[in-house]
């Protein structure tokens, strides 16, 4: 927001400097507990959607660092920087999504299991085709983007073709869990990691279609921003009841020990 909304680019600098320290502190404590960690959890129970906000923190980094390298000295540093945390955080999507479809596909399923975190499969992939598309849209500012610019246009557009993959099936899930399994549909502040990964799909695709001059891909943000509106939407009104019962609740808890 301070790239892109306001003059002040020196606090977005510092935000990437602090955010990109956060991330290696994170990132090597995460994988270290995971790695020595003993018991360590069966498959089934110890991986799901979650996982993958690994690469939605490491791509966060390469679109932040594309939009405040132009304001460096050494620009080329910066951007080097923001590629390879590209690149890095396809290979982790890459790695986990293995695992996920394993623990999908081969064990078994009950509507529990079924948590609204599992959308950052395909949130996690359309971060990824934002970070690709800011990278190739930067390609006047440091040769070497020109250079690998074709690699850059193709992977990015392999991660935005999964990501629309996905969405079907998730839907198809979420119909099976709420309509043929009558889970009640009730708010859960996990929804929020559905509401992230719809209006993210709808700004990489607007962003990839100016990158690459596909503009047909116009017509997907068009249609899913109003999708992404009206589920931020019914989430943040389902939070608001959630609150206001919360509140009742402890107001007659206390009007009743008084």
């Amino acid at each position: 927001q301070f790239a892109m909304l306001t003059p002040w680019s020196g606090v977005a600098v510092a935000l990437w400097f602090l955010g990109m320290g956060l991330w290696v502190l994170l990132t090597s404590v995460f994988f270290t507990v995971a790695t020595v960690r003993e018991p360590k959890p069966p498959l089934e129970k110890g991986i799901n959607g979650a996982w993958l906000l690994v690469v939605v923190s490491t791509e966060s980094i390469s679109v932040l660092g594309s939009l405040v390298a132009p304001t460096f000295q050494v620009r080329d540093l910066a951007f080097f920087l923001a590629l390879c945390a590209y690149l890095v955080g396809a290979m982790l999507y890459i790695l986990f999504i293995a695992l996920i479809l394993y623990r999908w596909m081969f064990f078994p399923w009950t509507p529990d299991t079924l948590t609204p975190s599992y959308w950052i499969n395909m949130g996690a992939l359309a971060i990824t085709t934002l970070a690709g598309s800011r990278l190739i849209l930067s390609q006047g500012e440091w040769s070497f983007l020109t250079e690998i610019g074709p690699f850059l246009k193709g992977f990015t557009l392999f991660f935005w073709a999964a990501a629309t993959w996905w969405i079907p099936l998730l839907v198809i899930a979420g119909i099976w869990k709420h309509g043929v399994e009558r889970v009640p549909l009730a708010y859960d502040p996990q929804y929020w990691s559905l509401v992230f990964p719809l209006g993210m799909f709808t700004a990489s695709t607007f962003m990839l279609a100016r990158a690459t001059g596909l503009d047909f891909l116009y017509l997907v943000p068009r249609l899913f921003v109003w999708i992404s509106l009206a589920a931020w939407t019914i989430t943040f009104i389902g939070m608001v009841r959630e609150l206001g019962r919360s509140i009742g609740a402890n107001r007659r808890g206390a009007l009743a020990a008084g």
